[in-house]
This record gives C-alpha cells, sequence and structure tokens, in this order.
C-alpha cells in the first residue's frame, strides 16, 4: 500500500496530526510538506524509511518552533510607506502588493493621507499610509526585502539625505522587539514626531502601545499638539478596490 495524500499520512501518524492542529496554517504547511516527503514509501508500521522521517521531523518540530514549525512563527510588523514622484498612489499600491507577495499577507491598511515634506523643502507633497503585515521573516529579512521593493519600483537613494522619491518604506515596529545596530533601527526612532505616520497609524491601531515610550498611538498623537489633521486622500475602502480593481463591482 502506498499513501499518495496528506490526509492519509495524517490519519495514520496521531502525533503529526497533534501537532498541526495546534496552529491552523500549521496544519496547511504540513499537509503539503508530507506528501513530497513521503508517498513513495510503502506503508508498513516497521519500515524503517518511514521511522526515521518522524524521528527526523519531530526533531526538527522541537529544536524549530513553539508550534512545531517554523513557517508558522508569524510576527506583525507596521510599515510606514510614502511617496512624492510619479504617479504616487500608484505606487503605493504597487507597494502593497509586492509586500503581500514577498515579506507576509497585509492584514491592515490605513487611509492615505497627503502631508507636507518632512525634513526637508520641496513642491511635492507625501502621499502617506501604514500597513499591518504578518511575517514569518526576521528584521533584518524584512529589511533586505523592502530595500528590494523599492529598488524595484524605482528609488534610486542619496545616503541618508532626505529627497524627493517615487517610494519610500519603514519599519515601525517588529512585534514588540527593539534593535538597535548598524544596519536597523527597531521602533523607528522617528515615528513619535511625525504626523504622518502617526494619523495612519491611529486610525488602524489607536491602542497599538510603544515598547519603549510606553505610550498609545493615539497618546503619541495628541503630543504632537497640533489639532488639525492631515487630508485624507483615499480611504481603505477605495484603496482596497484599486488592490482589486476585479472585484470593484
Amino acid at each position: 500500500m502506498v499513501l499518495k495524500t496528506s490526509s492519509q499520512w495524517l490519519s495514520i501518524f496521531p502525533g503529526l496530526v497533534s501537532v498541526s492542529s495546534q496552529n491552523g496554517a500549521g496544519a496547511n504547511i504540513l499537509r503539503k510538506f508530507i506528501p513530497t516527503e513521503v508517498k513513495q514509501f510503502p506503508f508498513n508500521e516497521k519500515t524503517l524509511a518511514v521511522k526515521n522521517f518522524l524521528l527526523k521531523y519531530q526533531a526538527y518540530i522541537k529544536s524549530n518552533c513553539t508550534f512545531g514549525l517554523k513557517k508558522v512563527c508569524m510576527t506583525e510588523v507596521y510599515f510606514s510607506l510614502g511617496s512624492n514622484q510619479g504617479d504616487r498612489l500608484n505606487s503605493l499600491v504597487k507597494a502593497t502588493e509586492l509586500i503581500d507577495n514577498l515579506i507576509g499577507k497585509v492584514k491592515q491598511y490605513s487611509p492615505v493621507v497627503e502631508s507636507e515634506p518632512w525634513g526637508f523643502n520641496t513642491e511635492t507633497t507625501f502621499y502617506n499610509m501604514v500597513l499591518v503585515v504578518e511575517t514569518e521573516y526576521s528584521p533584518h529579512q524584512v529589511l533586505t526585502k523592502i530595500l528590494d521593493i523599492e529598488k524595484s519600483l524605482g528609488r534610486i537613494r542619496h545616503g541618508k539625505t532626505y529627497t524627493n522619491r517615487i517610494i519610500d518604506i519603514d519599519i515601525l515596529f517588529y512585534g514588540d522587539k527593539q534593535i538597535n545596530d548598524d544596519k536597523l533601527i527597531i521602533p523607528h526612532p522617528l515615528l513619535q514626531e511625525r504626523k504622518f505616520v502617526l494619523q495612519p497609524l491611529v486610525a488602524i491601531a489607536p491602542n497599538l502601545i510603544h515598547p519603549v515610550f510606553h505610550s498609545s498611538m493615539a497618546e503619541l498623537l495628541l503630543q504632537l499638539g497640533d489639532a488639525c489633521l492631515i487630508p485624507v486622500v483615499v480611504d481603505q475602502e477605495e484603496f482596497a478596490r484599486l488592490l482589486n480593481p476585479i472585484n470593484a463591482n
């Protein structure tokens, strides 16, 4: 007897079912993983190949993640997106789609606001928004991926000076981690000073607590002392239609 489907393998190995059922995503990954690895083994409880597979798999489970599979250890990441060159809205849409494809599922997005340049003078205003993404990648892997996304959309970096840019993607938070090295600082060190970041953040996560200042996003926005709101140019419903034009009816 050759077991060719993941459901067959799961049905005869209760231990694997138990592990995978701890997390729905884990079960899906497991069902994809098992057939490709062991479907050629003839079923026999005493088959050495099957036993070896189970031992190796269980060792992998214990060493990689609380839920058993490294890929289901997900972290929420908050991104700030901005653009003041070209088709600003289209750049935000493309960046969102690439983040969803390359980094992790976009769970939430804020309205798009139009803000004045921050830190330098230029005639063109910025379109800004915030995304919440669930990712399996480490902070530094995420950084590498957003730099690649920026480059693919046409951004050319000019050192650390503020300039016009077709797309800018910043990591605001990575779970509750605090990182400070020569490549990455998390939480973003200036987010508490930027209304174009805080206002979109408050729209989707007003009670999110800053792990350094121990204040919510709503509190940090109030602390700026500016009661005027940045204009919203695209609400979440319209942005959703731009991401999914086929379902825009």
